[in-house]
């Protein structure tokens, strides 16, 4: 399925082909993560429009017309533009698709079976095709017609109620982190159904709900809320089960004090002459501090105004004491430990004019992440995958475009 021109993967997934009827971020997360391991992706958008987040601009990314959110997680993709609404669509559609491997799709529950290219449909043609299904509410259950949408997730899924000062509003985070995890799980749904299918020779349906995937991501506050039956409150920066472990104001800003455990804290009261603090039966233990936080912030918060985050950074780290600086974007990108771990990279545009975008964050010794393929511009392999795949010459490809098939 590869464009001929296009460079040939050389990660852990290549060979395997991938069918991209995804859109805005979840599926389109998923399906790079998997271009990044060396499979060959092909991204169908519709004429005239793509993918949604083309769209969303600005930002347009340097030199080009390409929005920055487009660009950020469709690398590795060539993109084919099909109208799979029209009979030749789904002909096309159906064809490309007999030569693949996985079909990622975020359409609505049910929508897809109009086109025939529903699971069931698929599964009986296809029988080693892995289906993976990325949805706001699963395949089943009441809200399964649902749309998903990543704000509503997070306030669904209990994650606002955790986040936010304990007497201000229910806060999202701050980037999409329900779809981004959708698109993970994904992902990991799809590795393991080809280890299924190398075995059994049988392919299979991954149904990913962001509901249930946020729920799964609740991690210790849902098990503090199963341990107790009670609602875990809103605590702002600060951990609900270790003290301190928080942000702090400094003598010119803020940083985040992590003291993970006992000796830690014991280690961080004799450095910094507090040793007092050792023998009051609420600082003592972890758990002490946990019942009596408020005292506890109160009474290390003019310790640390005492100097500049710098100051505390490097007395702290000498002492292998968790801290940090909160950091705005512009300091992330320039941190030269994220620069010595290659998390920004540059690619070509199809203009010639090189984007940086960030990198894949999975490091693996013998098989890296493959950047081969910039962000394509819409439709920009469609007459090269239809010309080679399935053998149709420039008139075909021009008849079908006359008609907006393509």
């Amino acid at each position: 399925m590869t464009d001929p021109t296009s460079p040939q993967p050389t990660g852990p997934l290549r060979g395997l082909r991938v069918f991209d009827l995804t859109r805005v971020l979840a599926g389109p997360t998923c399906a790079q993560m998997l271009g990044d391991l060396g499979a060959d992706v092909v991204k169908i958008e519709r004429p005239g429009a793509g993918d949604d987040t083309r769209g969303f601009a600005p930002p347009f990314m340097p030199g080009t017309k390409e929005s920055a959110y487009f660009t950020g997680v469709n690398r590795n993709k060539q993109s084919v533009t099909l109208d799979i609404s029209q009979p030749e669509g789904q002909d096309i559609a159906l064809k490309l698709i007999a030569d693949c491997d996985i079909f990622v799709e975020n359409f609505k529950v049910g929508a897809l079976a109009k086109y025939g290219l529903g699971y069931e449909q698929l599964h009986a043609k296809f029988p080693r095709l892995i289906y993976c299904s990325i949805t706001g509410f699963g395949q089943t259950g009441p809200y399964a017609p649902r749309p998903g949408y990543d704000s509503l997730i997070q306030g669904m899924g209990g994650v606002m109620s955790l986040t936010g000062e304990p007497e201000g509003l229910p806060q999202k985070v701050g980037v999409p982190v329900a779809d981004l995890f959708a698109g993970l799980y994904g992902c990991i749904g799809i590795l393991a159904a080809l280890r299924h299918r190398d075995l059994t020779g049988q392919g299979q349906q991954i149904d990913i709900g962001m509901l249930d995937t946020s729920v799964a991501w609740l991690a210790n506050q849902g098990m503090n809320y199963l341990a107790t039956g009670e609602n875990p409150p809103r605590l702002g920066n600060q951990h609900p089960n270790i003290v301190p472990y928080q942000v702090f104001p400094t003598g010119d800003g803020y940083m985040v004090l992590s003291v993970g455990n006992d000796p830690t804290f014991k280690r961080f009261c004799e450095a910094f002459a507090l040793t007092h603090l050792l023998e009051d039966p609420r600082f003592a233990t972890n758990a002490a501090r946990v019942e009596n936080r408020q005292l506890v912030t109160d009474t290390l918060t003019p310790v640390m105004q005492q100097h500049p985050t710098d100051w505390w950074i490097e007395k702290l780290e000498a002492q292998k004491i968790g801290c940090g600086p909160i950091n705005t974007l512009e300091q992330v990108f320039a941190d030269p430990h994220v620069v010595a771990r290659g998390m920004v990279l540059e690619m070509p545009t199809p203009s010639g004019t090189p984007v940086k975008v960030i990198a894949n964050p999975v490091k693996l010794s013998e098989t890296p992440a493959d950047y081969r393929i910039a962000p394509p511009l819409l439709g920009a392999h469609t007459d090269a995958i239809l010309g080679s795949r399935l053998g149709l010459d420039a008139a075909a490809l021009a008849a079908l475009r006359a008609k907006g098939v393509i």
